[in-house]
């Protein structure tokens, strides 16, 4: 029996997030489930600016797997921006919940 290993994601404050190191390789390698989140992402965004929903974003800098519990404001091609002007680069990026 193949033992799969759980990822375990440390909780960070949004404001912390200025001060991590993100590689440039993307985390998923599917295309389709990159496509996939870049549909969450959008959908994220535009919930954030309309109802000020908050969403838990999972994701991998250069030293470990975290998450962030805020609200998506804005979404360009590389990056989520969050309040503050705080970024966090798509391709490092596991998933989002709502």
């Amino acid at each position: 029996m193949e033992e799969t290993k759980k990822i375990v994601f440390e909780m960070i404050e949004k404001e912390k997030i200025a001060d991590l190191k993100f590689p440039d390789e993307d985390v998923i390698k599917d295309e389709e489930m990159r496509k996939q989140r870049l549909r969450d992402l959008e959908r994220a965004t535009t919930l954030g600016n309309l109802d000020k929903i908050k969403f838990k974003i999972y994701f991998a800098d250069d030293k470990s797997h975290k998450y962030t519990e805020t609200t998506i404001w804005g979404l360009t091609d590389k990056r989520v921006i969050l309040k503050q002007g705080i970024m966090i680069p798509i391709s490092r990026i596991f998933e989002i919940k709502y």
